[in-house]
Protein backbone atom coordinates (compact mmCIF):
# COMPACT_ATOMS: atom_id res chain seq x y z
CA UNK A 1 0.00 0.00 0.00
CA UNK A 2 1.20 3.64 -0.65
CA UNK A 3 1.59 5.99 2.52
CA UNK A 4 -0.94 8.12 3.19
CA UNK A 5 0.51 11.85 3.40
CA UNK A 6 -1.36 14.75 5.23
CA UNK A 7 -0.58 18.59 6.31
CA UNK A 8 2.20 18.89 8.91
CA UNK A 9 1.23 22.17 10.17
CA UNK A 10 -0.89 23.36 13.11
CA UNK A 11 -2.48 25.83 11.44
CA UNK A 12 -4.37 23.33 9.53
CA UNK A 13 -5.48 20.92 11.88
CA UNK A 14 -6.66 23.99 14.28
CA UNK A 15 -9.03 25.18 11.70
CA UNK A 16 -10.16 21.70 10.46
CA UNK A 17 -11.10 20.52 14.02
CA UNK A 18 -13.77 22.78 14.37
CA UNK A 19 -16.29 21.55 12.09
CA UNK A 20 -15.30 18.15 13.13
CA UNK A 21 -15.90 19.31 17.08
CA UNK A 22 -19.16 20.10 16.38
CA UNK A 23 -20.14 17.39 14.78
CA UNK A 24 -18.67 15.40 18.10
CA UNK A 25 -20.75 17.51 20.33
CA UNK A 26 -24.22 17.06 18.32
CA UNK A 27 -23.35 13.09 18.31
CA UNK A 28 -22.23 13.37 22.06
CA UNK A 29 -25.33 11.63 23.78
CA UNK A 30 -25.18 8.82 20.30
CA UNK A 31 -21.34 8.27 21.31
CA UNK A 32 -22.25 7.66 24.83
CA UNK A 33 -25.22 5.38 24.50
CA UNK A 34 -23.49 3.55 21.25
CA UNK A 35 -20.38 3.30 23.15
CA UNK A 36 -18.26 4.31 20.65
CA UNK A 37 -17.52 6.88 18.03
CA UNK A 38 -19.92 7.44 14.90
CA UNK A 39 -18.57 5.05 12.27
CA UNK A 40 -18.78 7.69 9.63
CA UNK A 41 -17.30 10.43 11.72
CA UNK A 42 -14.30 8.77 12.89
CA UNK A 43 -13.87 7.59 9.10
CA UNK A 44 -14.02 11.36 8.10
CA UNK A 45 -11.53 12.17 11.18
CA UNK A 46 -9.18 9.40 9.68
CA UNK A 47 -9.44 10.77 6.08
CA UNK A 48 -8.03 13.98 7.45
CA UNK A 49 -5.52 13.12 9.82
CA UNK A 50 -6.49 13.56 13.52
CA UNK A 51 -5.39 10.07 13.61
CA UNK A 52 -1.50 10.82 12.57
CA UNK A 53 -0.92 13.93 14.32
CA UNK A 54 2.02 12.64 16.07
CA UNK A 55 2.83 9.70 13.69
CA UNK A 56 6.74 10.46 11.83
CA UNK A 57 6.68 11.94 8.57
CA UNK A 58 8.40 9.17 7.03
CA UNK A 59 4.81 6.84 7.20
CA UNK A 60 2.47 10.05 6.19
CA UNK A 61 2.00 11.65 9.51
CA UNK A 62 1.82 15.23 10.65
CA UNK A 63 4.48 14.91 13.87
CA UNK A 64 3.11 17.82 14.94
CA UNK A 65 5.00 19.33 18.17
CA UNK A 66 3.14 18.30 21.04
CA UNK A 67 2.21 21.37 22.44
CA UNK A 68 0.25 21.89 19.50
CA UNK A 69 -1.20 18.09 19.46
CA UNK A 70 -2.68 19.37 22.87
CA UNK A 71 -4.18 22.63 21.52
CA UNK A 72 -6.47 20.24 19.04
CA UNK A 73 -7.17 17.76 22.04
CA UNK A 74 -8.59 20.62 24.36
CA UNK A 75 -11.03 21.59 21.84
CA UNK A 76 -12.39 17.61 21.59
CA UNK A 77 -11.91 17.75 25.55
CA UNK A 78 -14.74 20.39 25.46
CA UNK A 79 -17.15 18.48 23.25
CA UNK A 80 -16.97 14.84 24.42
CA UNK A 81 -14.45 13.10 26.77
CA UNK A 82 -14.44 9.90 25.27
CA UNK A 83 -13.64 11.46 21.90
CA UNK A 84 -10.85 13.41 23.13
CA UNK A 85 -9.46 10.01 25.19
CA UNK A 86 -9.31 7.97 21.94
CA UNK A 87 -7.38 10.99 19.91
CA UNK A 88 -5.24 10.93 22.62
CA UNK A 89 -4.89 7.20 22.97
CA UNK A 90 -4.43 6.53 19.54
CA UNK A 91 -2.11 9.35 18.34
CA UNK A 92 0.06 8.68 21.31
CA UNK A 93 0.47 4.74 20.80
CA UNK A 94 1.38 5.67 17.14
CA UNK A 95 4.63 7.37 18.48
CA UNK A 96 5.09 3.74 18.96
CA UNK A 97 5.53 3.18 15.02
CA UNK A 98 9.09 4.77 15.26
CA UNK A 99 10.50 1.74 17.33
CA UNK A 100 8.78 -0.76 15.05
CA UNK A 101 10.54 -2.37 12.58
CA UNK A 102 10.10 -0.13 9.26
CA UNK A 103 8.69 -2.69 7.23
CA UNK A 104 6.02 -3.44 9.58
CA UNK A 105 5.29 0.04 10.39
CA UNK A 106 5.42 1.25 6.72
CA UNK A 107 2.71 -1.97 6.24
CA UNK A 108 -0.21 -0.72 9.53
CA UNK A 109 -0.21 2.96 8.30
CA UNK A 110 0.14 2.32 4.00
CA UNK A 111 -3.86 2.10 5.24
CA UNK A 112 -5.25 5.41 5.25
CA UNK A 113 -7.33 4.92 7.87
CA UNK A 114 -4.92 2.59 10.08
CA UNK A 115 -5.82 3.19 13.87
CA UNK A 116 -3.82 1.02 16.59
CA UNK A 117 -5.50 0.65 19.65
CA UNK A 118 -3.62 -0.93 23.05
CA UNK A 119 -4.47 -2.09 26.40
CA UNK A 120 -2.67 -3.24 29.50
CA UNK A 121 -2.06 -7.18 29.56
CA UNK A 122 -3.83 -9.46 32.17
CA UNK A 123 -1.63 -11.93 34.42
CA UNK A 124 -3.04 -14.59 31.55
CA UNK A 125 -0.84 -13.03 28.87
CA UNK A 126 2.60 -14.67 27.73
CA UNK A 127 4.63 -14.78 24.42
CA UNK A 128 6.54 -17.78 23.60
CA UNK A 129 9.67 -18.00 21.65
CA UNK A 130 9.29 -20.05 18.16
CA UNK A 131 10.88 -20.71 15.37
CA UNK A 132 10.70 -17.17 13.19
CA UNK A 133 8.30 -15.72 16.11
CA UNK A 134 6.29 -16.05 19.25
CA UNK A 135 3.13 -18.06 19.90
CA UNK A 136 0.74 -15.72 21.80
CA UNK A 137 -1.60 -16.45 24.34
CA UNK A 138 -3.81 -13.88 26.52
CA UNK A 139 -6.17 -11.63 27.65
CA UNK A 140 -5.36 -7.55 27.57
CA UNK A 141 -8.24 -5.09 28.68
CA UNK A 142 -9.61 -1.75 28.34
CA UNK A 143 -8.67 -1.08 24.54
CA UNK A 144 -10.06 2.64 23.39
CA UNK A 145 -11.13 3.28 20.48
CA UNK A 146 -11.26 -0.53 19.38
CA UNK A 147 -14.36 0.38 17.19
CA UNK A 148 -12.40 2.40 15.18
CA UNK A 149 -8.97 0.40 15.42
CA UNK A 150 -8.07 -1.17 12.33
CA UNK A 151 -4.57 -3.19 14.52
CA UNK A 152 -4.32 -3.95 17.89
CA UNK A 153 -1.01 -3.90 20.12
CA UNK A 154 -0.57 -6.79 22.64
CA UNK A 155 2.04 -5.97 24.94
CA UNK A 156 3.20 -9.30 26.91
CA UNK A 157 6.04 -10.74 28.84
CA UNK A 158 8.32 -13.38 27.03
CA UNK A 159 8.25 -17.03 28.07
CA UNK A 160 12.08 -18.17 29.04
CA UNK A 161 13.14 -20.05 26.14
CA UNK A 162 10.55 -21.93 23.58
CA UNK A 163 9.82 -24.32 20.99
CA UNK A 164 12.65 -26.40 19.30
CA UNK A 165 15.26 -24.43 21.17
CA UNK A 166 14.38 -20.87 20.28
CA UNK A 167 14.99 -18.03 22.37
CA UNK A 168 13.54 -14.63 22.64
CA UNK A 169 16.74 -11.62 21.93
CA UNK A 170 15.16 -10.09 24.56
CA UNK A 171 13.63 -11.12 27.35
CA UNK A 172 12.01 -8.16 28.91
CA UNK A 173 7.98 -7.25 27.43
CA UNK A 174 7.14 -6.94 23.96
CA UNK A 175 4.94 -5.72 21.73
CA UNK A 176 3.08 -7.65 19.13
CA UNK A 177 0.99 -6.57 16.86
CA UNK A 178 -2.17 -8.34 14.45
CA UNK A 179 -4.65 -7.15 12.19
CA UNK A 180 -7.85 -6.46 14.37
CA UNK A 181 -9.45 -9.72 12.65
CA UNK A 182 -7.02 -11.83 14.05
CA UNK A 183 -8.09 -11.03 17.55
CA UNK A 184 -11.63 -11.86 19.75
CA UNK A 185 -12.59 -8.60 20.64
CA UNK A 186 -14.38 -8.98 24.58
CA UNK A 187 -17.05 -6.69 25.49
CA UNK A 188 -16.77 -6.04 28.96
CA UNK A 189 -17.16 -2.22 28.72
CA UNK A 190 -19.92 -1.39 31.03
CA UNK A 191 -19.11 1.34 32.69
CA UNK A 192 -20.98 5.04 34.05
CA UNK A 193 -18.66 7.28 32.19
CA UNK A 194 -16.14 7.20 29.36
CA UNK A 195 -18.74 5.04 27.66
CA UNK A 196 -17.54 6.37 23.87
CA UNK A 197 -14.37 4.97 24.32
CA UNK A 198 -15.22 1.42 23.15
CA UNK A 199 -12.67 0.78 25.33
CA UNK A 200 -13.24 -3.45 24.87
CA UNK A 201 -10.70 -6.76 26.05
CA UNK A 202 -9.21 -8.81 23.54
CA UNK A 203 -8.35 -12.22 23.38
CA UNK A 204 -5.70 -14.15 21.57
CA UNK A 205 -5.44 -18.14 21.34
CA UNK A 206 -2.35 -19.53 20.57
CA UNK A 207 -1.96 -17.07 17.75
CA UNK A 208 1.32 -17.17 16.03
CA UNK A 209 3.33 -13.40 15.39
CA UNK A 210 6.13 -13.06 13.23
CA UNK A 211 9.29 -11.75 14.95
CA UNK A 212 9.20 -8.63 12.36
CA UNK A 213 5.77 -7.81 14.08
CA UNK A 214 7.11 -7.33 17.34
CA UNK A 215 9.46 -4.84 19.35
CA UNK A 216 10.75 -4.09 22.17
CA UNK A 217 8.16 -1.11 23.61
CA UNK A 218 11.11 1.35 25.31
CA UNK A 219 13.96 0.07 22.44
CA UNK A 220 15.27 2.88 20.49
CA UNK A 221 13.21 4.90 18.10
CA UNK A 222 14.51 5.46 14.35
CA UNK A 223 12.60 8.45 13.61
CA UNK A 224 13.99 11.92 14.59
CA UNK A 225 12.75 14.73 16.61
CA UNK A 226 11.82 15.30 20.12
CA UNK A 227 8.43 13.80 20.22
CA UNK A 228 10.21 10.30 19.91
CA UNK A 229 12.81 11.11 23.46
CA UNK A 230 9.92 11.33 25.90
CA UNK A 231 8.67 9.05 27.32
CA UNK A 232 5.60 7.21 26.16
CA UNK A 233 3.81 7.06 29.40
CA UNK A 234 4.47 10.84 30.16
CA UNK A 235 2.77 11.48 26.54
CA UNK A 236 0.01 9.80 27.33
CA UNK A 237 -0.29 10.95 31.16
CA UNK A 238 0.02 14.96 29.45
CA UNK A 239 -2.73 13.82 27.19
CA UNK A 240 -5.43 12.96 29.54
CA UNK A 241 -4.74 15.43 31.98
CA UNK A 242 -5.82 18.01 28.95
CA UNK A 243 -8.87 16.05 28.12
CA UNK A 244 -9.41 16.42 32.13
CA UNK A 245 -9.10 20.14 32.24
CA UNK A 246 -11.13 20.72 28.78
CA UNK A 247 -13.89 18.26 30.74
CA UNK A 248 -13.26 20.96 33.76
CA UNK A 249 -13.63 23.75 32.11
CA UNK A 250 -16.86 23.35 29.90
CA UNK A 251 -18.79 21.72 33.04
CA UNK A 252 -17.74 25.78 34.44
CA UNK A 253 -19.72 26.73 31.01
CA UNK A 254 -22.29 24.69 31.75
CA UNK A 255 -22.75 25.73 35.31
CA UNK A 256 -22.72 29.21 34.43
CA UNK A 257 -25.53 28.92 31.67
CA UNK A 258 -27.75 26.74 34.50
CA UNK A 259 -27.08 29.89 37.26
CA UNK A 260 -28.41 32.65 34.84
CA UNK A 261 -31.53 30.73 34.97
CA UNK A 262 -31.99 28.23 37.96
CA UNK A 263 -33.57 29.51 40.95
CA UNK A 264 -33.15 27.54 44.08
CA UNK A 265 -36.36 26.17 46.19
CA UNK A 266 -37.65 28.38 48.21
CA UNK A 267 -34.73 31.36 47.60
CA UNK A 268 -36.53 33.91 45.64
CA UNK A 269 -32.78 34.35 44.17
CA UNK A 270 -31.38 33.10 40.92
CA UNK A 271 -28.32 31.22 41.30
CA UNK A 272 -25.69 33.39 39.86
CA UNK A 273 -27.15 36.29 42.71
CA UNK A 274 -26.09 33.95 45.48
CA UNK A 275 -22.85 34.48 47.33
CA UNK A 276 -22.38 30.91 47.82
CA UNK A 277 -22.62 30.65 44.03
CA UNK A 278 -20.42 33.45 43.38
CA UNK A 279 -17.45 32.22 45.47
CA UNK A 280 -17.58 28.24 44.65
CA UNK A 281 -17.91 29.37 40.82
CA UNK A 282 -14.06 31.80 41.35
CA UNK A 283 -12.57 29.15 43.26
CA UNK A 284 -13.30 26.71 40.78
CA UNK A 285 -12.53 28.89 38.25
CA UNK A 286 -8.89 30.00 40.00
CA UNK A 287 -8.31 25.96 40.58
CA UNK A 288 -8.99 24.63 36.95
CA UNK A 289 -6.73 27.85 35.31
CA UNK A 290 -3.95 26.72 38.05
CA UNK A 291 -3.84 23.13 37.34
CA UNK A 292 -3.70 24.02 33.68
CA UNK A 293 -1.15 26.77 33.88
CA UNK A 294 0.86 24.36 36.06
CA UNK A 295 0.69 21.82 33.51
CA UNK A 296 1.74 23.69 30.61
CA UNK A 297 4.73 25.02 32.73
CA UNK A 298 5.98 21.90 33.71
CA UNK A 299 5.35 20.12 29.76
CA UNK A 300 7.10 23.37 28.46
CA UNK A 301 9.94 22.67 30.69
CA UNK A 302 10.11 19.14 29.49
CA UNK A 303 9.21 20.09 25.55
CA UNK A 304 12.39 22.56 25.62
CA UNK A 305 14.87 19.95 26.72
CA UNK A 306 13.78 17.42 23.89
CA UNK A 307 13.76 20.42 21.38
CA UNK A 308 17.60 21.87 22.36
CA UNK A 309 19.28 18.93 24.21
CA UNK A 310 17.58 15.53 22.95
CA UNK A 311 17.61 14.47 26.48
CA UNK A 312 15.46 14.86 29.73
CA UNK A 313 16.35 15.31 33.57
CA UNK A 314 14.35 13.38 35.92
CA UNK A 315 13.25 16.55 37.91
CA UNK A 316 12.09 17.57 34.03
CA UNK A 317 9.98 14.37 33.94
CA UNK A 318 8.99 14.16 37.85
CA UNK A 319 7.36 18.07 37.58
CA UNK A 320 5.53 17.02 34.81
CA UNK A 321 4.15 13.90 36.13
CA UNK A 322 2.99 15.38 39.11
CA UNK A 323 1.81 18.28 37.01
CA UNK A 324 -0.58 15.82 34.90
CA UNK A 325 -1.95 14.38 38.12
CA UNK A 326 -2.44 17.28 39.92
CA UNK A 327 -4.53 18.54 36.64
CA UNK A 328 -6.91 15.34 37.12
CA UNK A 329 -7.34 15.53 40.55
CA UNK A 330 -7.79 19.33 40.82
CA UNK A 331 -10.05 18.89 37.27
CA UNK A 332 -12.29 16.05 39.35
CA UNK A 333 -12.79 18.82 42.36
CA UNK A 334 -13.76 21.34 39.71
CA UNK A 335 -16.60 19.15 38.09
CA UNK A 336 -17.93 18.39 41.50
CA UNK A 337 -18.51 21.93 42.38
CA UNK A 338 -19.95 22.77 39.06
CA UNK A 339 -22.12 19.73 39.27
CA UNK A 340 -23.07 20.64 42.96
CA UNK A 341 -23.80 23.92 41.80
CA UNK A 342 -26.49 22.55 38.67
CA UNK A 343 -28.30 20.93 41.96
CA UNK A 344 -31.49 18.60 41.40
CA UNK A 345 -31.15 19.06 37.74
CA UNK A 346 -27.61 17.90 37.49
CA UNK A 347 -28.91 14.40 38.02
CA UNK A 348 -30.64 13.91 34.68
CA UNK A 349 -29.35 12.71 31.77
CA UNK A 350 -31.23 15.68 30.14
CA UNK A 351 -28.22 17.82 31.42
CA UNK A 352 -24.67 17.78 30.05
CA UNK A 353 -23.00 18.43 33.55
CA UNK A 354 -24.33 14.66 34.35
CA UNK A 355 -22.22 12.92 31.51
CA UNK A 356 -19.37 15.42 32.37
CA UNK A 357 -19.21 14.29 36.31
CA UNK A 358 -19.10 10.41 35.42
CA UNK A 359 -16.73 10.83 32.54
CA UNK A 360 -14.62 12.59 34.80
CA UNK A 361 -14.38 10.12 37.62
CA UNK A 362 -13.78 7.41 35.48
CA UNK A 363 -10.84 9.38 34.29
CA UNK A 364 -9.22 9.94 37.80
CA UNK A 365 -9.55 5.61 38.31
CA UNK A 366 -7.26 5.87 35.35
CA UNK A 367 -3.76 5.04 36.43
CA UNK A 368 -2.10 8.48 35.18
CA UNK A 369 -4.43 10.01 37.78
CA UNK A 370 -3.31 7.92 40.93
CA UNK A 371 -2.49 9.52 43.83
CA UNK A 372 1.12 7.62 43.91
CA UNK A 373 2.58 9.66 41.61
CA UNK A 374 2.61 12.38 44.51
CA UNK A 375 4.82 9.88 46.57
CA UNK A 376 6.64 9.81 43.46
CA UNK A 377 7.40 13.69 43.17
CA UNK A 378 7.55 13.49 47.29
CA UNK A 379 10.31 11.22 47.18
CA UNK A 380 12.45 13.35 44.59
CA UNK A 381 11.94 16.46 46.54
CA UNK A 382 13.27 15.05 49.90
CA UNK A 383 16.35 13.78 48.43
CA UNK A 384 15.30 10.39 48.24
CA UNK A 385 15.34 7.66 45.12
CA UNK A 386 12.14 8.33 43.41
CA UNK A 387 9.90 5.09 42.52
CA UNK A 388 7.23 4.97 40.21
CA UNK A 389 7.16 5.66 35.99
CA UNK A 390 8.10 8.74 34.73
Amino acid sequence: MTTTTVPTNIAHYLDAAGPFVARVDEAADWIDAERQMPPDLAGDMADAGFFRLLLPRDLGGAQLAHPDFLQILEQFAAADASVAWCLNQNNVFATSAARMPVDTAHLIWGEPRAVVTNGPPTRSCLATPVEGGYRLNGRWNLSSGSDHATWIAALSPVAQGGQNGATASDQGPRILLMPKPEVNIVDLWHTAGLRGTGSFSFDVDDRFIAEERTYIQDGPAWADGPLYQIPRTLLFATGFATVALGVARKSLEIAIGVGQSRMPYRSGVLLRDQQTTQRTMGEAHAQQSSARAFLKEAHGRLWDSACSKGTLTIDERIQLRVAATHAIRTSAQVVDAAYTLCGASGIFQSNPIQRRFQDMHVITQHVQGHYVHYETAGQFLMGLEPQGVF
